[in-house]
C-alpha cells in the first residue's frame, strides 16, 4: 500500500506508541490521586505538556488538553461567544474547514454575526478586505494556518498584526499546519489556537488549545478541576503522552519537509507533463511542502480515487470530514475552479514516509487511470 493521504490523518510513530505503552499497563493510575500510582501519571502530563508547549511556542501553563480539533474549535468559539457578549460579530474565511463553517452556523443561530471572507483562485486571503471586515463589536477572528484541501498558507504575522492593532481576539486553526511548519503562538500574538495529535504521527482522539495567558473563557467541559478548571473529566494520559511524543517528533523532523517538498513538486511537473486539461490548485500561492489538489477536466473525482485504490494507492476526493459529496467542496467554489474540473478533484498528501519509489508509482499509475476514465467518454462538458 501506497499511502498519499496523510492531511487525513498520519500512522502512529513507533516512537510515539512506545512512549504511551506504559500509560496503559503499568503506570494506569489516576492522575488526580494522591498516592504513588497517581504520581507517574501526573508527572507524565507534567512533561507532555512542555512538548505541547514546545510546539505552540508558548508557556505549559497555556495549554489545554482536549480530544481534538472539533472541541479545541468549540472551546475557542463558544468560549468566546460566552465570555464577551457585547461583542457579537465574528470573523472568519469561506475556505475554513468544515467543523468552523458548522460552528459560524451555531453562531449565527445564537444572534451572533458572521462575517466569510472570500479568497482569490489560487486560496489566497484578500487583507485588506480583512481589515474592512473589522468592527467595533467584532469578538473574534478565526483563521486557519493552512487549508487541509489546498495546503494555502495564509501569512499569519500579517494578519495577526493588523487584528491585535485593534484589540480583537485571534484565533488560529493550526490542525493541518502543527509538525509542518513552525508555529510561534507567543511571536504571533494569537490568542488562541488548536492543534491535533494524528495529523503529526500521535493518536486520534488527543489534541490541545493554546489559550492566551490573562485570556479568560469559560470551560468547554464542566465538571472537574483538571487543566486548570478548564476542561473538566480525568485526562486521557496515553493519549496526552502520544500527542507530546509526538510534538517532540514533529519538532525534530522539520527538516525533512524540504525532500518531501521535492517529491511533490516533482509528481506535479510530471503530471502536468502527461495529463491534459489537469490544473494543480493553489500551486501560485505559499503551500504545505506536503500537499497537491489535483483536478482533472470531465473525470470524477470518486472513480480516480477507485482506480487508484484498486492499485494500492491511497489518496482523497479533499477532507475526509466530507467524502463522499459528488459536488466540488466548498473550498473549491469560494476558489471559483469550474465545476467541470472540481468534480474530478484528488487530494494527494504526501508524509515523512514517503519515497521516491512511492511517487514514481503514481507517475505510472495515474495518467493511465485518468486516460481510461476519460475515454468512457465526457463528464460535464
Amino acid at each position: 500500500m501506497i499511502y498519499l493521504d496523510n492531511n487525513a490523518t498520519t500512522r502512529l510513530a513507533p516512537e510515539v506508541l512506545e512512549a504511551m505503552l506504559p500509560y496503559f499497563r503499568e503506570h494506569f493510575g489516576n492522575p488526580g490521586s494522591a498516592h504513588g500510582a497517581g504520581r507517574m501519571p501526573e508527572g507524565a502530563l507534567v512533561h507532555a505538556r512542555a512538548q505541547a508547549a514546545g510546539l505552540f511556542g508558548c508557556e505549559p501553563a497555556e495549554v489545554v488538553f482536549n480530544s481534538g480539533g472539533t472541541e479545541g474549535l468549540n472551546h475557542a468559539f463558544r468560549g468566546v461567544f460566552e465570555a464577551f457578549p457585547a461583542r457579537r460579530h465574528f470573523v472568519t474565511t469561506a475556505v475554513e474547514h468544515s467543523a468552523v463553517l458548522a460552528l459560524a452556523g451555531w453562531l449565527k443561530n445564537h444572534g451572533a454575526e458572521v462575517t466569510f471572507l472570500e479568497v482569490d483562485a489560487e486560496g489566497r486571503l484578500d487583507l485588506d478586505r480583512l481589515e474592512a471586515s473589522l468592527r467595533p463589536d467584532t469578538a473574534l477572528v478565526s483563521v486557519m494556518a493552512a487549508n487541509n484541501e489546498t495546503g494555502v498558507r495564509f501569512p499569519l504575522a500579517e494578519i495577526a498584526s493588523m487584528v491585535k492593532a485593534r484589540g480583537i481576539l485571534l484565533h488560529v486553526d493550526a490542525v493541518q499546519a502543527a509538525g509542518k511548519v513552525p508555529l510561534d503562538a507567543s511571536v504571533l500574538g494569537v490568542d488562541l489556537m488548536n492543534v491535533s495529535a494524528h495529523k503529526f504521527h500521535g493518536p486520534k482522539g488527543a489534541g490541545a488549545l493554546f489559550i492566551r495567558r490573562g485570556l479568560r473563557l469559560k470551560p468547554f467541559l464542566v465538571g472537574g478541576h483538571q487543566e486548570r478548571g478548564r476542561r473538566g473529566g480525568t485526562e486521557d494520559v496515553p493519549g496526552i503522552v502520544g500527542l507530546g511524543a509526538a510534538a517532540s517528533l514533529a519538532g525534530s523532523r522539520m527538516a525533512d519537509w524540504d525532500r518531501v517538498r521535492e517529491l511533490r513538486d516533482l509528481l506535479e511537473a510530471s503530471l502536468l507533463a502527461a495529463v491534459p486539461e489537469m490544473r494543480v490548485n493553489g500551486q501560485g500561492a505559499p503551500r504545505l511542502a506536503n500537499t497537491s489538489l489535483l483536478s482533472f477536466r470531465g473525470i470524477e473525482g470518486e472513480a480516480l480515487l477507485m482506480k487508484l485504490d484498486a492499485a494500492g494507492i491511497c489518496v482523497s476526493t479533499g477532507s475526509a470530514c466530507t467524502t463522499g459529496q459528488k459536488e466540488p467542496s466548498h473550498v473549491l467554489r469560494a476558489m471559483r475552479v469550474p465545476a467541470e474540473y472540481g468534480r474530478g478533484t484528488v487530494r494527494i498528501s504526501l508524509g515523512h514516509e514517503t519515497t521516491r519509489q512511492d511517487i514514481d508509482r503514481v507517475r505510472e499509475v495515474l495518467p493511465a487511470a485518468a486516460a481510461s476514465l476519460r475515454a468512457l467518454g465526457p463528464l460535464g462538458r
